[in-house]
């Protein structure tokens, strides 16, 4: 395998898994609550998706652009 490629799959499965979180959380915040309420804790983490969404693209684009360690930019 690909060494970026290999270093492309920890952003993917984090990515993932925070978008299950945001899904299941709101999603059950949701089930508890009536009204405007309801409807906010639905847009909510849909939000939260797409940034996450992203960021993860972003990412990948660095990895694959050979910036692994983009904090020695700073």
């Amino acid at each position: 395998m690909n060494s970026h490629k290999k270093k492309m799959i920890a952003p993917i499965i984090a990515s993932a898994f925070m978008i299950l979180y945001y899904i299941v959380y709101f999603g059950f915040l949701a089930s508890l609550l009536e009204g405007i309420w309801k409807y906010a804790f639905g847009i909510i983490p849909l939000v939260l998706v797409a940034v996450t969404i992203c960021v993860c693209i972003e990412r990948i684009k660095e990895i694959k652009k050979g910036e692994e360690d983009d904090i020695s930019k700073y």
